[in-house]
């Protein structure tokens, strides 16, 4: 009898944990499906949707088997993200990831359900009525933001320190992007602390790049201050090459830049910036609420010089600046 009982218990207890064990299979073999949203086109920021997925391949989601992304891109084209943003919310992805300010607010304006997480945003996302605070940013968004318009000034400053008689410098930006004008302020305060005056050029289509430039020279500017938001990151290589060309020392907003021939950039760092983004998304996919995960700034900045491009300009890079330097392309 108490064999009899054994046995029952045991066929008992392995149809309960049968069950358990098929739904836990099932949790992890399931495809789960997230949103992205780029202000640019697929070519602008690959190293940073590299490092994403090396973050979510360890934790388990892998694109193409357990995990699927809905990629979207503006192409610079700002009045795009209404109508892109509605259609990647109309797909039902469990999460949002969105790169920039416009990028974030479509997506706000489109859903108040599905969390959204910041890839990386070049404002403030308090002041532009996106999160009640960084701390508990409430609500269905959470993420990195990338404060790079608080290094504006730093930008002007490093500029002054290559070419001392700096007294003007073009400033190229898209007007239509909030983070462009927050760019601004700061810059503009850095301006007049060190006595230099801004030229203000605003480039909204890839027809005002050229023009830009020429305006540029027309008014003798001594550089130039590149505030990568909006249509300019569309565009990296045509900036990058007019601006060699006409032999402008040219500092950049973004990294990506310099990697692709500009002078100098000074920024947060986007790839521990995405790597960060991962662990957020994963945490969201796990069951996590995005109003209670707080919004992280980043802890990681570069300073990157091109020597190549700063040679053919007729640039010379002081010897301090460049121990100071995290990366140096020769």
């Amino acid at each position: 009898m108490k064999t009899r009982r054994r046995i029952l218990v045991a066929l008992g207890v392995g149809a309960i944990a049968a069950p358990f064990t098929s739904c836990a299979q099932d949790a992890k073999s399931r495809t789960r499906r997230i949103g992205w949203l780029e202000p640019g086109t697929p070519s602008s920021f690959p190293a940073r949707r590299r490092a994403f997925h090396e973050v979510m391949r360890r934790a388990g989601f892998v694109e193409g088997q357990n995990l699927a992304v809905d990629y979207r891109y503006a192409r610079g084209k700002l009045e795009q993200f209404p109508s892109i943003a509605s259609e990647l919310v109309g797909l039902e992805p469990e999460c949002l990831v969105a790169i920039g300010v416009d990028a974030i607010g479509a997506l706000r304006r489109a859903t108040s359900t599905i969390p959204i997480v910041m890839g990386t945003i070049d404002a403030d996302p308090v002041k532009e009525g996106l999160v009640a605070s960084l701390p508990r940013p409430g609500g269905n968004i959470t993420g990195m933001i990338g404060i790079a318009w608080e290094l504006a000034g730093k930008r002007l400053e490093l500029l002054r320190e290559i070419e001392p008689k700096v007294a003007r410098v073009a400033a190229f930006f898209d007007p239509r992007s909030p983070a462009g004008h927050a760019h601004l302020k700061d810059a503009e305060g850095a301006a007049r602390v060190l006595r230099m005056q801004l030229q203000l050029l605003e480039l909204r289509e890839p027809g005002d790049i050229e023009p830009a430039f020429r305006a540029a020279r027309t008014e003798r500017a001594d550089a130039l201050f590149v505030i990568a938001v909006g249509m300019l990151n569309s565009h990296r290589g045509r900036i990058v090459a007019l601006a060699n060309e006409t032999r402008l020392p040219a500092i950049y907003s973004n990294a990506d830049f310099v990697a692709d021939g500009g002078m100098i950039g000074y920024a947060p760092n986007m790839i521990d910036q995405f790597r960060r983004v991962a662990t957020y998304v994963e945490k969201i996919l796990r069951g996590a609420n995005p109003g209670d995960l707080p919004i992280v700034q980043p802890t990681q900045f570069e300073l990157i010089i091109n020597l190549k491009t700063a040679k053919a300009v007729g640039v010379r890079i002081p010897n301090s600046l460049l121990a100071r330097a995290d990366r140096v392309i020769e």
